[in-house]
């Protein structure tokens, strides 16, 4: 399944509809790697709401996107973490350290709005 990448001004939203294998992640990353510079994104949001696991490949795509991004100019958030994919996730010592998070869709994109309030740069 191809993950939607939908444009909102200079905000992309990739909502991860299903579990994906490796080789789908992969193909998501570079596609959505791709239309950063192509949309000239300043913010990805990657909604996650619909996954029940998010395993040690998955977490390290995400971050990998992340970083990608952020070298491309975008900020990237991560909404919608189920809270027992938060708990298997701390006790398998899983992380997204440096990613920004959001409880869901309708907080990470007040959290966008705050980024777009303070010049692109969220306090840290």
């Amino acid at each position: 399944m191809t993950v939607p990448i939908l444009k909102q001004g200079d905000v992309l939203v990739a909502s991860m509809q299903e579990a994906l294998s490796d080789h789908a992640l992969i193909e998501f990353r570079d596609r959505l790697s791709d239309q950063v510079g192509r949309a000239r994104a300043r913010v990805v949001i990657i909604d996650v709401t619909a996954l029940d696991v998010l395993d040690s490949f998955a977490t390290r795509t995400l971050r990998a996107i992340a970083y990608t991004a952020r070298l491309r100019g975008a900020r990237t958030v991560v909404v919608g973490i189920q809270p027992e994919v938060a708990f298997a996730m701390v006790q398998l010592g899983l992380t997204l350290e440096s990613v920004e998070t959001a409880l869901d869709l309708e907080e990470g994109l007040a959290l966008v709005g705050a980024i777009a309030g303070s010049g692109g740069h969220a306090a840290h």
